[in-house]
């Protein structure tokens, strides 16, 4: 899992039939040691959202077969995929967010 902040959305009205009841986010990488500070200087990507994470939010990103969720028999296309919303992160001793 990676450690991502929420900077937008995607719409996409032709999609997998999979896809149709979830909403598309745009995630860029954060840094542990600041998560509630600078984004990662990587590419945003596409996550799709498992759990109903709103713009800004921390959150934590399933990757690879991890992001993969079924629509019945069939397993729609996903590489990534948020599947939580982070209340604080510590780092050793410190903690490096709180989310109240």
């Amino acid at each position: 899992m990676r450690l991502g902040r929420i900077r937008g959305t995607i719409v996409s009205t032709v999609k997998s039939s999979g896809l149709a009841s979830y909403k598309l986010l745009l995630v860029s990488d954060v840094d542990p040691a600041e998560p509630g500070g600078a984004v990662d200087s990587g590419r945003p990507y596409v996550a799709i959202d498992l759990i109903g994470a709103g713009d800004g939010e921390v959150v934590l990103v399933a990757h690879g077969s991890a992001a993969r969720i079924q629509d019945g028999c069939q397993a729609v296309p996903t590489d990534a995929a948020v599947v939580g919303i982070v209340d604080s992160v510590q780092l050793g001793s410190k903690t490096t967010f709180n989310k109240h």
